[in-house]
């Protein structure tokens, strides 16, 4: 992303009929940062009813956060979707789409959680506190398996790793970060795909993340390199999928659905099929996009944005039950 940002609250860009002007806003804030949270990219003339968000791919590390990492080089890589937002802003700039990009890193929060996938055991809290953490997360207070396995809403441990922090989390500093960046950015999640919904009838999220390459598939299948996920049917209707699954196939993706990944708390949260309102999750492996190293954008990134850009516009399709010439558009 640029560094060209209005300074105006989302609140304030909304015109007199209620709906968002066009532009770049801002909204949210990074806690130790003058940066906010996050960004959303309105085009002048939206072309397709979609928007398009990345969650995971921020950036902006105060230096508080990173003088609390125990790997400050290492842990970023790990938990960043590194440099999706550029894939995202080359095919929404294709198609057509809305934008919303997440400037907070995930090790900061993670904004694909619910905000009470809490891990009680990085805080500082007493016992007291805690119980009363506990009271008001689902399931009685029983933590989820992500956040067993130390990825919650606050990631503490990674795979190969151990523990990320040099010391625990006080509570009242989960709760400056999640009213800063997560409260504000699923607001603006909301409001833009109710107002898409408003204007055009329906609205659908492509919620944009990468993957490590993955293993060979069984039967002897090669690796899927792209994965698209719809909660298992919940989030979306399938011929929405369906149209996004076939797209993928024709630009010659080894395409899987729902596995390893079927979405996360931003599909559960947002996508309502029943309310006009579709959701999916579609992971690209890094490699497709990312230099050798898997550090900074490669070759692939326009290649990858085309190929975002074409499921948009079969997936727009399929939601207004109507072919169109967005895609000669497009180009």
């Amino acid at each position: 992303m640029n560094d060209r940002r209005s300074d105006q609250s989302l609140d304030a860009t909304r015109g007199s009929n209620g709906t968002r002007a066009a532009g770049l806003v801002s909204g949210g804030s990074i806690p130790g940062l003058s940066r906010p949270a996050f960004t959303l990219q309105r085009p002048a003339a939206l072309q397709i009813p979609v928007l398009i968000a990345v969650p995971h791919a921020g950036r902006a590390y105060p230096p508080e956060l990173l003088a609390r990492m125990r790997f400050p080089d290492a842990t970023p890589l790990r938990l960043e979707d590194r440099f999706v937002d550029e894939v995202a802003r080359q095919a929404a700039t294709r198609c057509g789409a809305a934008l919303l990009v997440a400037h907070a890193p995930r090790a900061m929060i993670d904004l694909n959680r619910d905000p009470l996938d809490l891990d009680l055991g990085m805080f500082t809290a007493g016992e007291d506190e805690k119980k009363a953490m506990r009271l008001k997360m689902p399931q009685g207070g029983t933590q989820s398996a992500r956040s067993m396995r130390g990825l919650g809403l606050f990631p503490r441990r990674i795979s190969g790793m151990g523990e990320l922090w040099r010391a625990p989390m006080q509570p009242i500093e989960a709760s400056r970060r999640i009213a800063a960046v997560h409260s504000p950015y699923h607001d603006a999640l909301a409001g833009e795909l109710g107002d898409i919904c408003a204007a055009w009838g329906g609205a659908l999220l492509l919620d944009l993340h990468s993957m490590p390459d993955l293993p060979a598939r069984s039967g002897g299948l090669a690796p899927a390199t792209h994965v698209l996920g719809d909660r298992f049917g919940a989030s979306c209707a399938r011929p929405i999928v369906d149209a996004g699954l076939g797209t993928l196939h024709f630009a010659g993706a080894e395409a899987a659905y729902n596995r390893p990944y079927a979405g996360g708390y931003v599909l559960d949260r947002h996508g309502v099929p029943r309310r006009g309102i579709n959701a999916v999750q579609l992971e690209l492996a890094r490699s497709l996009y990312l230099d050798d190293r898997l550090d900074r954008p490669g070759d692939g990134v326009e290649a990858q944005a085309r190929i975002v850009a074409d499921a948009a516009i079969a997936m727009a399709e399929a939601l207004t039950g109507s072919e169109s010439d967005w895609a000669q558009a497009a180009e």
